[in-house]
């Protein structure tokens, strides 16, 4: 959305209505003061009777303006640098459908120009005072340059703070807990619930129970990092039992496991998301 931003040359305050792709616009109005502080408008009408006005004006909206009127144009053109030739900027706009000038009513109104147009005028009006509006024009845009990167690293280090408060709460999560000595003590009638219970705390029968309105099975639910661990896992399970350890022995080291490997794995997703 447009906004109005103020630049200073040679003590004159004059008005920028800021927008978006280097497409601002400076108020005509407040640069012709500096020649004429009670009759700026005439300053306006006389720049826009001379011939190299009108052919500069012409080119400009020719280049940016695709629905410029350009048999209008040459009829101004003819008539241009005359004694004759008077041309304000309403009547420019409104016969040519120029888009490079435009006219303001009310508070804040007067004739405004595409920043390529005013500097222009400027150097019209004063070679040394074009360079002072172009100079504060400059500092404008920097300031606002740096105002949006300082803006863009603050959301870019809150969006890293605040993701790491949420990948903070799935560890606390996700991340398996010591298993009491209860747990070790029981005999699990599967080795899928060993698994269960290894990495998630808990055996698919509890799980049903303590989720009676989710379908399918605690599985269907797990991150990708749960199943990624679980397939570790059946894997150390097999070799475990082939080497004899009791049930019980395994299921403190698969704990130990599933623990490790969920820190591991965590830790990494998050180290690359807060790059």
């Amino acid at each position: 959305m447009p906004k109005n931003d103020k630049i200073t040359a040679k003590g004159m305050e004059i008005t920028v209505i800021s927008r978006e792709k280097d497409n601002d616009y400076i108020c005509l109005t407040d640069l012709a003061r500096y020649k004429n502080p009670r009759e700026p408008k005439d300053v306006v009408s006389n720049w826009m009777r001379v011939y190299n006005t009108i052919e500069y004006l012409g080119i400009w909206e020719r280049l940016h303006n695709p629905d410029f009127k350009g048999v209008e144009f040459d009829a101004f053109l003819n008539q241009a640098g005359s004694n004759s030739f008077t041309l304000s900027p309403q009547h420019w706009i409104e016969t040519t459908g120029a888009i490079g000038i435009i006219s303001k009513s009310g508070r804040g109104g007067g004739t405004y120009a595409h920043k390529d147009i005013a500097f222009k005028f400027a150097a019209w009006i004063s070679v040394e005072f074009e360079l002072y509006v172009i100079k504060d024009y400059q500092r404008l845009k920097e300031d606002e340059s740096n105002r949006i990167s300082l803006e863009w690293n603050l959301q870019r280090t809150l969006s890293k703070i605040n993701y790491r408060i949420h990948t903070d709460a799935i560890k606390e999560e996700i991340i398996p807990k010591k298993l009491t000595k209860s747990q070790i003590a029981i005999t699990y009638a599967s080795e899928a619930d060993l698994l269960n219970v290894a990495l998630f705390g808990m055996t698919a029968g509890e799980w049903r129970v303590k989720n009676p309105d989710k379908s399918g099975n605690m599985r269907d639910h797990a991150t990708l990092e749960q199943l990624v661990v679980l397939s570790n896992m059946e894997s150390i399970n097999a070799l475990l039992i082939r080497q004899g350890l009791p049930q019980g022995e395994r299921l403190v080291q698969l704990n130990n496991t599933a623990i490790t490997q969920m820190k591991s794995l965590t830790a990494n997703t998050i180290t690359k998301q807060l790059k």
